[in-house]
């Protein structure tokens, strides 16, 4: 493309071939989010409503959605806990009401991430793009220096019942398998690289979804709590992810 410098370059390459299905109800702003994500070399499908997002990302299988969460009909977090059946894709969340509950709400069924409208577009493609690099290695995961979350060849490792394979992407507790989402995943590596060490939730966001990211840190709180749910871990005495106070989290032994 004329014009385009090397950084800008570098993005289009690492976006080719993901797919992403944009979701809301507000044709302008879908247009523009479609725009701006075909620029960085994404295939964009796009859907109105609820019902026909859900036949979208069946038939084209995305990598990302971008979903907003007052869609008329099926709202957006029917939509989120519908698509967690039978999709493993990023999330991110739009929502036009700041109020904290809303975010909370859509995260708790699985959303990766959130923006309140209005938003800048280009901060929205890059955190996608950020969300792409996650399965390979990112420079927040480099920076842990930790086999683990660089998703180095490792033997699975074990924290009681808990088994994680990072390699595999793939957790059992009991040898019955659990299915996380991506982020759900990512956050419990990062916890399991340092098994002995108290990280913050600043320091869980760099780890996870980037130096870059700028947010509510309490968005760590909820994922936490979505694991320990899929764990089976109890928080006032979980096993696996232990709360510490006036720092935030840290991986348990599983005893």
């Amino acid at each position: 493309m004329v014009g385009m410098n090397s950084t800008s370059t570098q993005a289009t390459d690492e976006s080719a071939g993901f797919r992403a299905l944009v979701v809301d109800d507000e044709r302008p702003l879908v247009s523009i989010i479609s725009s701006y994500l075909e620029r960085e070399s994404f295939e964009v499908s796009v859907a109105y409503n609820g019902l026909d997002a859900l036949a979208l990302a069946r038939e084209v299988d995305p990598d990302v959605v971008v979903l907003d969460l007052g869609l008329p009909g099926i709202d957006g977090i029917e939509v989120c806990r519908e698509l967690r059946t039978f999709s493993d894709a990023y999330v991110v969340m739009l929502t036009a009401r700041s109020e904290e509950v809303d975010t909370i709400v859509g995260l708790s069924v699985g959303a990766d991430d959130y923006m309140t409208k209005p938003f800048s577009p280009r901060e929205l493609v890059a955190r996608i793009r950020a969300m792409m690099r996650r399965p390979r290695s990112t420079a927040a995961h480099r920076a842990t220096e930790s086999p683990l979350t660089r998703g180095d060849e490792i033997p699975p490792m074990t924290f009681g019942a808990l088994e994680i394979d990072v390699a595999g992407r793939e957790v059992a507790v009991d040898d019955k398998p659990i299915l996380l989402t991506r982020t759900e995943f990512d956050v419990l590596a990062a916890l399991a690289a340092r098994p002995g060490m108290a990280f913050s939730r600043r320091q869980l966001i760099d780890t996870v979804w980037g130096p870059t990211w700028t947010g509510n840190e309490h968005l760590v709180d909820v994922h936490i709590g979505h694991l320990r749910r899929k764990l089976g871990d109890d928080p006032a005495a979980p096993r696996y992810v232990n709360t510490v106070r006036g720092i935030g989290y840290r991986m348990g032994s599983g005893k």
